[in-house]
């Protein structure tokens, strides 16, 4: 009986033989103008590669996400990751556009030079990327998820692993098909936590810290929760003991009353601006807070233990920007 050979290896024999043909017919001395037969295998091996690349890209597997099943491609080669760019390239993935909020910005520390995604604005930019993958966090609810998902097949992760940046960082590796990069990345990221961790313990002991953001656009205050998925990590991995204000609460992040902001009574206190950098023009009117009376009471102020931080990393909780976070710390209270 006959041996059936799949189309691809059907199609590589007969390359095969026809270089074999060539090759044997040839002169010692190759024609004026006519390719090497090397050239022309190099060639055929180009070419059954990029015909491999393109049928796997096609190919297809079903993965269940916070809403039900999704088919998404293998190896998916033009990925967007809203709000997940840092894991994306943490696993050597570059994202086709980058996400942007005009109140936020953007988050500058991963470097990128890809077009940017207003997420406020229209999806005309992510049409123009052509991404034949979507990944999106806890931000899309059901309604951007089947929008999102007219544009390309798109994963959202479940809700459940939310807050945990290294089941995030495992879940998209096994979306994105490279779950042995992601293992590596994970198992620098613990190896970073715990060493901080171990470091910061030694350092700064039962002393509690509390994380602000001043919001420029009304010049308020914000004070950041346990779990608050941009800065909970650093007590709940890196081991520092949170205020019983952020201790405490059970939003993400609450506005801090002017009455309660001599109670911030933390022995450390970092702080971030919502958008752009402690230098910016237009930042420099919310600043004036920290020339008010009840700012300068807070014992944190008096004894010079405030850390003015860079908004970029300290508003995003994933692997690249923790790791940000954790040298930050070792500078300010260990080095």
């Amino acid at each position: 009986m006959a041996r059936s050979y799949p189309k691809n290896t059907r199609w590589m024999i007969v390359l095969l033989v026809l270089v074999i043909a060539l090759a044997g017919c040839g002169t010692p001395q190759d024609k004026e103008g006519a390719a090497p037969s090397g050239q022309f295998t190099e060639k055929v091996g180009e070419q059954v590669a990029q015909d491999e690349t393109k049928q796997g890209a096609a190919e297809t597997k079903v993965m269940k996400d916070e809403f039900g099943e999704v088919e998404i491609p293998v190896n998916p080669k033009r990925v967007v990751g809203i709000y997940l760019e840092d894991y994306l390239l943490a696993l050597g993935v570059t994202p086709v556009v980058q996400w942007y909020h005009p109140s936020w910005g953007k988050q500058d520390y991963l470097g990128l030079e890809v077009p940017t995604f207003d997420i406020t604005g229209s999806i005309e930019s992510l049409l123009e990327a052509s991404p034949n993958l979507i990944i999106v966090d806890g931000a899309a609810d059901s309604a951007k998820y089947e929008l999102y998902s007219k544009i390309a097949p798109t994963y959202r992760l479940p809700e459940s692993i939310l807050q945990s940046p290294a089941e995030i960082l495992e879940t998209i590796g096994d979306v994105l098909g490279i779950p042995e990069e992601a293992k590596h990345v994970h198992n620098e990221y613990t190896k970073k936590m715990a060493d901080t961790k171990e470091k910061l313990e030694q350092a700064v002991g039962d002393e509690t810290v509390a994380v602000l953001r001043l919001n420029v656009g009304d010049k308020t205050l914000a004070l950041f929760g346990i779990d608050n998925r941009y800065t909970g990590n650093i007590y709940k991995e890196m081991g520092l003991t949170p205020h019983p204000f952020a201790r405490d609460m059970t939003e993400f992040h609450a506005i801090l009353s002017e009455e309660k902001i001599p109670e911030l009574d933390a022995d450390h206190i970092i702080i971030f601006p919502s958008n752009g950098n402690w230098d910016s023009e237009e930042n420099q009117e919310a600043m004036q807070v920290f020339g008010s009376p009840l700012w300068k009471s807070v014992p944190a102020v008096k004894n010079g233990h405030v850390y003015r931080a860079d908004r970029t990393h300290w508003q995003s909780g994933a692997v690249t920007a923790n790791m940000m976070k954790a040298d930050d710390l070792l500078k300010w209270f260990v080095q």
